[in-house]
């Protein structure tokens, strides 16, 4: 089994070292459970990486979620209520993606 390397702010440091099972671990240790809509814009998050080679603030994650899933769910409320506190952040750091740059 491979041993996670972390940075100091809980961020995988390598992308290659995520998977489904790696997620619902970082989950856990923030007190979360995964359901299938965590699941759709953690997806969506990793995409937006792959498109882009930049994990997505708040402001880009809110409109590509809108985007691709509609107003209902590409909003700050609804991501509020799925990943608490800073949304952008804490989906990022499941999704095993670097932090994004504007988040401290």
């Amino acid at each position: 089994m491979v041993s996670l390397k972390f940075d100091s702010d809980g961020y995988l440091l390598s992308l290659h070292d995520w998977d489904e099972t790696v997620a619902a671990e970082i989950a856990a240790g923030e007190n979360l459970k995964l359901t299938p809509e965590h699941w759709e814009v953690i997806t969506l998050t990793r995409e937006f990486y792959q498109q882009h080679q930049l994990s997505p603030a708040t402001r880009a994650l809110v409109s590509f979620i809108k985007r691709e899933l509609g107003i209902e769910k590409g909003n700050s409320r609804y991501l509020m209520k799925l990943f608490k506190g800073q949304p952008a952040r804490l989906v990022n750091k499941i999704a095993g993606l670097p932090k994004p740059d504007n988040c401290i």
